[in-house]
Protein backbone atom coordinates (compact mmCIF):
# COMPACT_ATOMS: atom_id res chain seq x y z
CA UNK A 1 0.00 0.00 0.00
CA UNK A 2 1.29 3.58 -0.95
CA UNK A 3 0.22 6.68 1.22
CA UNK A 4 -2.45 9.29 -0.03
CA UNK A 5 -0.40 11.67 -0.42
CA UNK A 6 2.32 9.93 -2.99
CA UNK A 7 -1.10 8.09 -4.34
CA UNK A 8 -2.34 11.86 -5.38
CA UNK A 9 1.02 13.03 -6.80
CA UNK A 10 1.40 10.39 -9.34
CA UNK A 11 -1.62 10.69 -10.25
CA UNK A 12 -1.17 14.57 -10.77
CA UNK A 13 2.45 14.05 -12.53
CA UNK A 14 0.43 11.77 -15.34
CA UNK A 15 -2.35 14.96 -16.14
CA UNK A 16 -1.69 18.37 -18.12
CA UNK A 17 -4.04 20.92 -18.96
CA UNK A 18 -5.74 20.21 -21.74
CA UNK A 19 -6.08 22.40 -25.27
CA UNK A 20 -8.69 25.34 -25.29
CA UNK A 21 -11.50 26.35 -27.23
CA UNK A 22 -13.28 29.29 -28.08
CA UNK A 23 -17.38 29.68 -26.97
CA UNK A 24 -19.21 32.68 -27.05
CA UNK A 25 -19.62 34.57 -23.56
CA UNK A 26 -23.04 33.91 -22.51
CA UNK A 27 -21.73 30.18 -22.23
CA UNK A 28 -19.09 30.10 -20.40
CA UNK A 29 -20.26 30.25 -17.10
CA UNK A 30 -18.36 27.38 -14.79
CA UNK A 31 -15.77 27.38 -17.54
CA UNK A 32 -11.94 27.40 -17.16
CA UNK A 33 -10.31 30.31 -18.41
CA UNK A 34 -7.60 29.41 -20.90
CA UNK A 35 -5.94 33.44 -21.87
CA UNK A 36 -6.08 36.16 -19.58
CA UNK A 37 -8.63 38.26 -20.53
CA UNK A 38 -7.48 42.05 -21.66
CA UNK A 39 -9.53 45.10 -21.25
CA UNK A 40 -9.72 46.48 -25.18
CA UNK A 41 -10.62 49.84 -24.00
CA UNK A 42 -11.50 52.51 -21.17
CA UNK A 43 -13.80 51.62 -18.70
CA UNK A 44 -15.70 54.72 -18.91
CA UNK A 45 -14.40 55.44 -21.90
CA UNK A 46 -14.90 59.64 -20.63
CA UNK A 47 -15.15 60.90 -17.53
CA UNK A 48 -19.38 60.38 -16.53
CA UNK A 49 -21.77 61.61 -13.78
CA UNK A 50 -22.39 59.09 -10.87
CA UNK A 51 -25.74 60.97 -10.21
CA UNK A 52 -28.55 62.92 -11.49
CA UNK A 53 -28.22 66.19 -10.85
CA UNK A 54 -25.79 69.49 -12.57
CA UNK A 55 -22.55 69.54 -13.84
CA UNK A 56 -20.81 73.17 -12.66
CA UNK A 57 -17.53 74.02 -11.27
CA UNK A 58 -16.75 73.51 -8.04
CA UNK A 59 -15.57 77.17 -7.65
CA UNK A 60 -19.36 78.12 -8.70
CA UNK A 61 -20.88 76.57 -5.71
CA UNK A 62 -17.74 76.93 -3.11
CA UNK A 63 -20.69 79.76 -1.56
CA UNK A 64 -23.86 79.09 -1.04
CA UNK A 65 -26.86 79.51 -2.24
CA UNK A 66 -25.70 79.76 -5.87
CA UNK A 67 -27.36 80.49 -9.39
CA UNK A 68 -26.37 79.16 -12.08
CA UNK A 69 -27.91 79.22 -15.97
CA UNK A 70 -28.88 76.06 -17.59
CA UNK A 71 -27.04 75.66 -20.55
CA UNK A 72 -27.88 72.41 -21.52
CA UNK A 73 -29.14 68.89 -21.04
CA UNK A 74 -26.88 65.66 -21.01
CA UNK A 75 -28.31 62.14 -20.57
CA UNK A 76 -26.48 58.90 -20.68
CA UNK A 77 -25.41 57.86 -23.90
CA UNK A 78 -25.28 61.10 -25.51
CA UNK A 79 -22.44 63.42 -25.77
CA UNK A 80 -22.51 67.32 -24.32
CA UNK A 81 -22.55 70.11 -27.25
CA UNK A 82 -21.29 72.61 -25.09
CA UNK A 83 -18.75 73.72 -22.28
CA UNK A 84 -19.20 74.73 -18.88
CA UNK A 85 -18.21 78.49 -18.11
CA UNK A 86 -18.27 80.76 -15.26
CA UNK A 87 -22.23 80.81 -13.82
CA UNK A 88 -23.26 77.68 -16.10
CA UNK A 89 -24.53 74.31 -15.44
CA UNK A 90 -25.54 71.64 -17.40
CA UNK A 91 -28.42 69.08 -15.96
CA UNK A 92 -27.06 65.74 -16.61
CA UNK A 93 -28.62 62.00 -15.36
CA UNK A 94 -25.89 58.80 -14.29
CA UNK A 95 -24.06 57.67 -16.68
CA UNK A 96 -24.28 61.26 -19.11
CA UNK A 97 -20.45 62.51 -20.11
CA UNK A 98 -19.58 65.53 -17.83
CA UNK A 99 -19.05 68.43 -19.99
CA UNK A 100 -15.66 70.05 -20.85
CA UNK A 101 -15.30 72.45 -17.71
CA UNK A 102 -16.79 71.17 -15.32
CA UNK A 103 -15.60 69.78 -12.65
CA UNK A 104 -18.06 68.34 -10.00
CA UNK A 105 -22.05 67.25 -10.05
CA UNK A 106 -24.46 68.58 -7.64
CA UNK A 107 -27.60 66.21 -7.05
CA UNK A 108 -30.39 67.24 -7.48
CA UNK A 109 -31.49 66.94 -3.78
CA UNK A 110 -29.80 69.71 -2.97
CA UNK A 111 -30.95 71.72 -5.79
CA UNK A 112 -34.18 73.74 -7.04
CA UNK A 113 -34.71 74.24 -10.56
CA UNK A 114 -36.68 77.76 -12.22
CA UNK A 115 -36.87 77.24 -15.55
CA UNK A 116 -33.46 78.21 -17.10
CA UNK A 117 -31.41 78.35 -13.99
CA UNK A 118 -30.82 76.08 -10.97
CA UNK A 119 -30.17 77.22 -7.30
CA UNK A 120 -27.66 74.86 -5.63
CA UNK A 121 -28.87 75.36 -1.64
CA UNK A 122 -26.69 72.80 0.63
CA UNK A 123 -24.43 70.33 0.47
CA UNK A 124 -20.52 70.21 -0.40
CA UNK A 125 -19.45 70.07 -3.64
CA UNK A 126 -15.61 69.55 -3.22
CA UNK A 127 -13.64 68.93 -7.15
CA UNK A 128 -13.92 65.61 -8.94
CA UNK A 129 -17.28 64.58 -6.34
CA UNK A 130 -20.08 62.05 -8.00
CA UNK A 131 -17.98 62.01 -11.02
CA UNK A 132 -16.56 59.09 -12.63
CA UNK A 133 -13.16 59.65 -14.15
CA UNK A 134 -12.32 57.95 -17.38
CA UNK A 135 -10.69 54.66 -17.17
CA UNK A 136 -11.91 54.93 -13.18
CA UNK A 137 -13.15 51.09 -13.39
CA UNK A 138 -10.33 49.25 -15.90
CA UNK A 139 -7.76 50.65 -18.57
CA UNK A 140 -7.52 49.17 -22.39
CA UNK A 141 -4.98 46.42 -21.99
CA UNK A 142 -5.21 45.95 -18.22
CA UNK A 143 -5.57 42.12 -17.50
CA UNK A 144 -9.12 41.59 -15.48
CA UNK A 145 -8.86 37.81 -15.59
CA UNK A 146 -6.02 35.75 -15.15
CA UNK A 147 -6.29 32.27 -16.96
CA UNK A 148 -7.06 29.26 -14.54
CA UNK A 149 -10.05 31.10 -12.50
CA UNK A 150 -13.20 29.03 -13.22
CA UNK A 151 -15.65 32.35 -14.65
CA UNK A 152 -18.43 33.39 -11.85
CA UNK A 153 -21.06 35.94 -13.31
CA UNK A 154 -19.38 38.79 -11.90
CA UNK A 155 -16.08 37.59 -13.95
CA UNK A 156 -18.87 37.58 -17.34
CA UNK A 157 -19.86 40.90 -16.64
CA UNK A 158 -16.51 41.96 -16.30
CA UNK A 159 -15.26 40.07 -19.41
CA UNK A 160 -18.34 41.63 -21.06
CA UNK A 161 -17.58 45.39 -20.21
CA UNK A 162 -13.97 44.56 -21.25
CA UNK A 163 -15.59 44.29 -24.72
CA UNK A 164 -15.26 39.99 -25.12
CA UNK A 165 -18.38 38.78 -27.04
CA UNK A 166 -16.32 35.47 -26.79
CA UNK A 167 -13.76 33.80 -24.37
CA UNK A 168 -10.73 31.25 -24.65
CA UNK A 169 -11.47 28.31 -22.43
CA UNK A 170 -10.17 24.98 -21.69
CA UNK A 171 -11.72 22.12 -23.13
CA UNK A 172 -13.84 20.10 -20.67
CA UNK A 173 -11.93 16.63 -20.06
CA UNK A 174 -13.83 13.55 -21.26
CA UNK A 175 -14.60 10.96 -18.46
CA UNK A 176 -15.99 7.64 -19.81
CA UNK A 177 -17.16 5.30 -16.45
CA UNK A 178 -17.86 1.66 -16.43
CA UNK A 179 -19.45 0.30 -13.58
CA UNK A 180 -19.07 -3.51 -13.24
CA UNK A 181 -20.76 -6.46 -11.51
CA UNK A 182 -22.90 -9.21 -12.38
CA UNK A 183 -25.11 -8.26 -9.32
CA UNK A 184 -25.90 -4.38 -10.40
CA UNK A 185 -29.20 -3.21 -12.12
CA UNK A 186 -30.03 -0.01 -13.32
CA UNK A 187 -32.32 2.08 -11.08
CA UNK A 188 -36.29 1.09 -11.90
CA UNK A 189 -35.50 -2.59 -13.38
CA UNK A 190 -37.30 -5.32 -11.57
CA UNK A 191 -34.49 -6.57 -9.15
CA UNK A 192 -34.21 -10.61 -9.52
CA UNK A 193 -32.91 -12.25 -5.91
CA UNK A 194 -28.74 -11.27 -5.26
CA UNK A 195 -29.50 -8.27 -7.32
CA UNK A 196 -28.82 -4.59 -6.15
CA UNK A 197 -29.35 -1.09 -7.43
CA UNK A 198 -26.51 -0.07 -8.86
CA UNK A 199 -25.41 3.84 -8.12
CA UNK A 200 -21.53 3.85 -8.79
CA UNK A 201 -22.11 4.99 -12.48
CA UNK A 202 -24.56 7.89 -11.64
CA UNK A 203 -23.09 9.30 -8.74
CA UNK A 204 -19.58 9.48 -10.30
CA UNK A 205 -21.23 11.07 -13.82
CA UNK A 206 -22.64 13.56 -11.20
CA UNK A 207 -18.98 14.22 -9.68
CA UNK A 208 -17.93 14.49 -12.76
CA UNK A 209 -20.10 17.06 -14.15
CA UNK A 210 -20.10 18.93 -11.44
CA UNK A 211 -16.02 19.04 -11.28
CA UNK A 212 -15.95 20.47 -14.91
CA UNK A 213 -15.97 17.37 -16.92
CA UNK A 214 -18.03 15.85 -19.30
CA UNK A 215 -19.40 12.53 -18.35
CA UNK A 216 -19.89 9.76 -20.59
CA UNK A 217 -21.60 6.73 -18.99
CA UNK A 218 -20.76 3.70 -20.53
CA UNK A 219 -23.07 1.75 -18.29
CA UNK A 220 -22.43 -1.46 -16.57
CA UNK A 221 -20.55 -4.25 -17.42
CA UNK A 222 -20.89 -8.05 -15.89
CA UNK A 223 -18.32 -9.80 -14.19
CA UNK A 224 -17.25 -11.44 -17.90
CA UNK A 225 -14.06 -10.32 -19.34
CA UNK A 226 -16.03 -9.61 -22.95
CA UNK A 227 -18.29 -8.10 -21.82
CA UNK A 228 -15.73 -5.65 -20.15
CA UNK A 229 -14.08 -5.52 -22.79
CA UNK A 230 -16.00 -4.48 -25.29
CA UNK A 231 -17.68 -1.63 -22.60
CA UNK A 232 -13.92 -0.56 -22.30
CA UNK A 233 -13.31 -0.27 -25.99
CA UNK A 234 -16.30 2.16 -25.85
CA UNK A 235 -14.11 4.39 -23.70
CA UNK A 236 -11.42 5.47 -26.58
CA UNK A 237 -11.17 9.05 -27.21
CA UNK A 238 -11.70 9.88 -23.56
CA UNK A 239 -9.14 11.46 -21.51
CA UNK A 240 -9.94 9.41 -18.36
CA UNK A 241 -11.28 6.11 -17.88
CA UNK A 242 -12.96 5.49 -14.61
CA UNK A 243 -13.93 1.84 -13.77
CA UNK A 244 -15.90 1.37 -10.59
CA UNK A 245 -15.45 -2.24 -9.00
CA UNK A 246 -13.27 -5.07 -9.79
CA UNK A 247 -10.01 -3.69 -9.67
CA UNK A 248 -8.30 -5.91 -7.00
CA UNK A 249 -7.41 -9.14 -7.45
CA UNK A 250 -10.14 -11.75 -6.62
CA UNK A 251 -11.79 -14.70 -8.92
CA UNK A 252 -14.07 -12.12 -10.06
CA UNK A 253 -11.94 -8.77 -9.97
CA UNK A 254 -11.44 -8.89 -13.73
CA UNK A 255 -10.57 -4.95 -14.36
CA UNK A 256 -7.23 -5.17 -13.89
CA UNK A 257 -6.87 -8.46 -15.99
CA UNK A 258 -8.42 -6.68 -18.72
CA UNK A 259 -6.87 -3.47 -18.99
CA UNK A 260 -3.45 -5.04 -18.85
CA UNK A 261 -4.47 -6.86 -22.22
CA UNK A 262 -4.96 -4.17 -24.16
CA UNK A 263 -1.99 -2.15 -23.03
CA UNK A 264 -2.27 -0.76 -19.85
CA UNK A 265 0.35 -0.04 -18.19
CA UNK A 266 0.08 -0.24 -14.23
CA UNK A 267 1.19 2.59 -12.17
CA UNK A 268 -0.21 1.38 -8.90
CA UNK A 269 -2.98 -0.41 -7.06
CA UNK A 270 -4.07 -0.65 -3.35
CA UNK A 271 -3.50 2.98 -0.89
CA UNK A 272 -3.37 3.18 2.86
CA UNK A 273 -6.65 4.76 3.50
CA UNK A 274 -10.28 4.02 4.60
CA UNK A 275 -12.72 3.78 2.54
CA UNK A 276 -10.86 3.28 -0.52
CA UNK A 277 -8.08 0.69 -0.21
CA UNK A 278 -8.08 -0.71 -3.80
CA UNK A 279 -7.72 1.96 -5.59
CA UNK A 280 -5.80 1.41 -9.06
CA UNK A 281 -4.27 3.76 -11.42
CA UNK A 282 -2.51 3.32 -14.74
CA UNK A 283 -2.10 4.42 -18.29
CA UNK A 284 -3.81 3.13 -21.40
CA UNK A 285 -3.11 4.27 -25.40
CA UNK A 286 -2.45 7.39 -23.52
CA UNK A 287 -5.60 7.78 -21.50
CA UNK A 288 -5.39 8.53 -17.75
CA UNK A 289 -7.65 5.38 -16.06
CA UNK A 290 -8.40 5.34 -12.08
CA UNK A 291 -9.86 2.40 -11.18
CA UNK A 292 -12.28 2.73 -8.10
CA UNK A 293 -13.86 0.78 -5.55
CA UNK A 294 -16.78 -0.71 -5.84
CA UNK A 295 -17.98 0.42 -2.49
CA UNK A 296 -20.38 3.61 -3.26
CA UNK A 297 -19.23 5.63 -0.38
CA UNK A 298 -15.45 4.47 -1.09
CA UNK A 299 -16.10 5.49 -4.93
CA UNK A 300 -17.39 9.06 -3.99
CA UNK A 301 -14.14 9.80 -1.50
CA UNK A 302 -11.69 8.22 -3.70
CA UNK A 303 -13.01 10.64 -6.61
CA UNK A 304 -13.17 13.80 -3.93
CA UNK A 305 -9.46 12.93 -3.80
CA UNK A 306 -8.26 11.79 -6.61
CA UNK A 307 -10.66 12.21 -9.57
CA UNK A 308 -11.83 15.91 -8.41
CA UNK A 309 -8.18 17.34 -8.38
CA UNK A 310 -7.46 14.94 -11.70
CA UNK A 311 -9.91 16.69 -13.60
CA UNK A 312 -8.71 20.51 -12.04
CA UNK A 313 -5.45 20.01 -13.36
CA UNK A 314 -6.60 18.95 -16.79
CA UNK A 315 -8.85 22.11 -16.47
CA UNK A 316 -5.84 24.14 -15.78
CA UNK A 317 -7.36 25.67 -12.80
CA UNK A 318 -5.03 27.47 -10.28
CA UNK A 319 -5.78 25.01 -7.16
CA UNK A 320 -6.35 21.44 -7.88
CA UNK A 321 -5.97 20.01 -4.52
CA UNK A 322 -8.93 19.50 -2.19
CA UNK A 323 -8.73 22.35 0.66
CA UNK A 324 -8.12 21.26 4.23
CA UNK A 325 -9.58 23.27 6.91
CA UNK A 326 -9.72 22.66 10.92
CA UNK A 327 -12.61 22.36 12.83
CA UNK A 328 -13.23 20.93 16.49
CA UNK A 329 -14.29 17.70 17.40
CA UNK A 330 -17.67 17.32 19.26
CA UNK A 331 -17.18 13.89 20.33
CA UNK A 332 -14.09 11.60 21.55
CA UNK A 333 -12.15 9.55 18.66
CA UNK A 334 -10.06 6.69 19.48
CA UNK A 335 -6.24 6.36 18.08
CA UNK A 336 -6.33 5.54 14.23
CA UNK A 337 -4.70 2.42 12.69
CA UNK A 338 -1.75 2.20 9.69
CA UNK A 339 -4.57 3.56 7.15
CA UNK A 340 -5.09 7.46 6.93
CA UNK A 341 -9.32 7.70 7.84
CA UNK A 342 -11.58 9.62 6.14
CA UNK A 343 -14.40 10.11 8.60
CA UNK A 344 -18.15 10.86 7.29
CA UNK A 345 -19.21 13.66 9.63
CA UNK A 346 -21.56 16.51 9.93
CA UNK A 347 -20.61 19.83 10.42
CA UNK A 348 -22.11 22.58 11.94
CA UNK A 349 -20.72 26.62 13.18
CA UNK A 350 -20.92 28.34 16.28
CA UNK A 351 -19.29 31.85 17.15
CA UNK A 352 -15.93 29.91 17.68
CA UNK A 353 -15.98 28.25 14.28
CA UNK A 354 -16.36 25.07 12.34
CA UNK A 355 -17.99 21.96 14.44
CA UNK A 356 -17.52 18.74 13.43
CA UNK A 357 -19.02 15.13 14.69
CA UNK A 358 -18.10 12.12 12.91
CA UNK A 359 -20.97 9.38 12.45
CA UNK A 360 -21.22 6.42 14.68
CA UNK A 361 -21.07 4.36 11.36
CA UNK A 362 -18.86 4.23 8.55
CA UNK A 363 -19.72 1.18 6.52
CA UNK A 364 -18.04 1.91 3.25
CA UNK A 365 -21.73 0.64 1.58
CA UNK A 366 -24.01 3.41 3.23
CA UNK A 367 -24.85 6.47 1.00
CA UNK A 368 -27.32 7.55 3.36
CA UNK A 369 -24.64 9.13 5.60
CA UNK A 370 -22.26 10.53 3.03
CA UNK A 371 -25.27 12.41 1.89
CA UNK A 372 -25.90 13.72 5.14
CA UNK A 373 -22.11 14.80 5.47
CA UNK A 374 -20.90 18.22 5.52
CA UNK A 375 -17.30 17.27 5.77
CA UNK A 376 -14.68 14.44 5.89
CA UNK A 377 -12.52 14.23 9.09
CA UNK A 378 -8.86 13.76 8.22
CA UNK A 379 -7.08 10.93 10.51
CA UNK A 380 -3.56 10.35 9.76
CA UNK A 381 -2.07 6.81 9.79
CA UNK A 382 -1.08 6.32 13.96
CA UNK A 383 -3.09 8.97 14.89
CA UNK A 384 -3.50 9.21 18.53
CA UNK A 385 -6.60 9.19 20.63
CA UNK A 386 -8.30 12.78 20.19
CA UNK A 387 -10.45 14.37 22.52
CA UNK A 388 -13.69 16.04 21.85
CA UNK A 389 -12.91 19.97 22.01
CA UNK A 390 -9.68 19.26 19.95
CA UNK A 391 -9.11 21.12 16.88
CA UNK A 392 -8.98 18.39 13.74
CA UNK A 393 -8.37 18.12 9.64
CA UNK A 394 -11.22 17.94 7.57
CA UNK A 395 -12.23 18.17 3.76
CA UNK A 396 -15.12 20.31 3.51
CA UNK A 397 -17.88 18.88 1.00
CA UNK A 398 -20.05 21.24 -0.67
Amino acid sequence: MIPVQEAMDRILAAVTPLGSEIVAIDRALGRVLAEPVVARLDHPPQAVSAMDGYAVRAADVATLPARLRVIEEVAAGSLPNKAIHTGEAARIFTGGAVPEGADTVVIQENCTRDREHVAVVEGSHARGRHIRLAGNDFKQGQVGIEAGHRLTPSHIGLAAAMNWPWLAVTRRPRVAIVSTGSELVHPGEALKPGQIVGSNGLALAAFVNAAGGEAIHLGIARDDESALSALIDRAAGADLLLTSGGASVGDHDLVQGVLKSKGMTLDFWKIAMRPGKPLMFGRLNGMCVIGLPGNPVSALVTSTLFVGPAIARMLGLRGVHPRVMRARLAIDLPANDLRQDYLRAELREDERGLIVSPFGKQDSAMLTALSHSGALVIRAPHAPAAAAGSEIEILRLS
